[in-house]
């Protein structure tokens, strides 16, 4: 028999969770605080350039369509994918502004490493197979593994790769690239994905090197409509699936009832827009919030599973500046995707993980959707998304309209607008902006709840990943679970669905490491190896 349970927030893993629980025969209700779904996947609309203000990479296309099909359906089904080609495009900063395109594939990858230098080729194809095994042993094992017990690491596959495992996971990324490649570009492209994961290269474990097959070989698509598409087509499964979605409802208070072995969840208690208060009865009780936000603001102390020693002790992971511009005018040097890199990598990312100010040149990321997407800008215009990396200090403020953000959040998107204009050869950008809005760390904190402004949210730092990453379930009050950036197994948009994987396992008593097995009944055309059926070509 179904149970009554409330999801508190309206992100990707709030969307992804109660869907689950209500296609698992329960009775779900999600509280946004926003007007709209989609926290950190957010979106803005103005004269006609439609942005967003979130997720742009589609990485790990199986994970997602996997979630799509445990609902019923497929990515084929409800969305429009294309790849893109190049995957991305880097820019340096030397006198020539050199431009160099990363294509997807192993043989271009390959190809690439061996036009930079020499040799390098081949070490990258090794570097390539140990991504992968990584990668294929982290899904298998890890990734959807609720860790109630740890007999996962018991499993053959596991013990057999047991000591590269641990030698990955001890060493950081930076010193692992850094042992196999020694031209600057070549070090560059394989530990930025570290970003991704809301930390450094140098504060990454090696275990993350698995990023790049997914950039590098698995490849890079792109939904028709932005990631706003991909949180429509969720929010339309969700409610098919009989989900209740309350926007502008702020979640007050967890309701629990004690007894004598534990607490356990009653109800959440909300208040509306316009101020009146509200309790919905539950028996489970999904935080697909920001962990801390949940836990301090939302629970008593007594209650809570993670000390106020322990989160000064955490580390909150990057936060950043984003700036949506609209530039009247073509831009056609630009990619769908680019990233601009600065000579001095190790002193551009100590300022970001140190808090202190940033250079007036940083290393940054340039989207230009509009290349691929003729719906996000007017015609003979372009949609730019440019995201600075930066501290996650809220005291940096918010960000505006057309320049009004805090003083030192416009100093930084000032500063990239003149980087981008100078390296990317378009001296005229500043007077082509006819749209502009900012946001700054006390935005994501303001928005969504996100401890210290975080971006992303926790560092994939060592103590922060795997089994040793905050858990999806609160062993203090009985039907209270946890999805979303925060806790396992972590950061982005495929992570945060198998949150929502890991809370129904949960829920259902299952302990497996494992993906759940899709349903029989789905056709054919859904199989997500049937790529083409839901992608476009480039």
């Amino acid at each position: 028999m179904g149970q009554s349970c409330v999801v508190i927030g309206g992100g990707i893993s709030g969307l992804a969770t109660a869907a689950l629980l209500a296609q698992d025969g329960n009775t779900v209700t999600i509280l946004e605080k926003e007007p709209q779904v989609g926290g950190r996947a957010g979106r803005w609309e103005r004269h006609g350039f439609t942005f967003d203000t979130g997720p742009s990479w589609y990485l790990m296309p199986e994970v997602i369509d996997h979630w799509f099909k445990l609902m019923g359906t497929s990515t084929a089904t409800e969305l429009k994918l294309t790849p893109l080609d190049p995957a991305y495009r880097l820019w340096g900063n030397g006198a020539a502004h050199n431009v160099t395109e990363v294509r997807t594939g192993r043989g271009d990858a390959v190809a690439l490493f061996e036009s930079l230098q020499q040799g390098s080729g081949q070490q990258l194809g090794r570097y390539l197979d140990s991504a992968k095994m990584a990668y294929d042993l982290a899904k298998k094992h890890f990734l959807y593994d609720p860790f109630v017990t740890l007999r996962g690491f018991l499993n053959p596959a596991v013990l057999r790769h047991a000591p590269r495992l641990a030698a990955l996971l001890t060493r950081n990324l930076d010193s692992f690239v850094a042992a196999r490649f020694t031209h600057p570009l070549q070090q560059k492209i394989l530990g930025y994905p570290a970003v991704f994961l809301g930390t450094s290269p140098y504060k990454a474990p090696s275990i993350y090197h698995l990023m790049s097959h997914l950039d590098l070989q698995d490849g890079v698509l792109y939904p028709q409509g932005g990631f706003a598409a991909v949180v429509d087509a969720m929010e339309r499964v969700a409610r098919r699936a009989g989900v209740e979605i309350i926007t502008g409802a702020t979640a007050t208070q967890i309701l629990t009832e004690s007894s004598d072995r534990r607490d356990r969840c009653e109800g959440v208690a909300w208040r509306d827009s316009n101020g009146e208060q509200h309790n919905i009865p539950a028996s489970l009780v999904v935080g697909a919030a920001d962990l801390h936000h949940v836990e301090t603001a939302l629970l008593p102390e007594r209650l809570r599973m993670h000390s106020a020693k322990a989160w000064a002790e955490a580390d909150p992971g990057i936060s950043a500046v984003l700036v949506c511009l609209g530039v009247k005018g073509t831009l056609p040097d630009l990619a769908h995707h680019n990233l601009l890199f600065t000579e001095d990598w190790q002193d551009n990312f100590a300022r970001i993980t140190d808090g202190r100010t940033l250079d007036s040149t940083t290393s940054l990321y340039v989207c230009k959707p509009s290349a691929t997407d003729s719906t996000v800008a007017p015609e003979g215009s372009e949609n730019l998304f440019v995201l600075i990396p930066a501290p996650a200090l809220t005291r940096w403020g918010k960000g505006g309209y057309d320049g009004a953000g805090s003083p030192q959040v416009e100093k930084v998107a000032d500063a990239a607008i003149a980087q981008v204009a100078a390296w990317t050869n378009t001296p005229d950008l500043a007077e082509r902006i006819v749209v502009r809005r900012s946001y700054g760390p006390a935005d994501f904190q303001d928005n969504f709840n996100a401890w210290q402004g975080s971006a992303l949210g926790l560092a994939h730092t060592l103590p922060q990943s795997a089994f040793l990453r905050p858990g999806n379930s609160n062993s203090k009050v009985g039907g209270l679970y946890y999805a979303g950036s925060s806790v396992r197994p972590g950061i982005g948009v495929p992570m945060c669905m198998i949150s929502a994987e890991i809370v129904l396992k949960l829920v259902r008593g299952d302990s497996s490491p494992g993906p759940l097995p899709e349903p029989e009944f789905l056709s054919e055309s859904m199989d997500p190896s049937n790529r083409t059926s839901a992608v476009d070509a480039p």
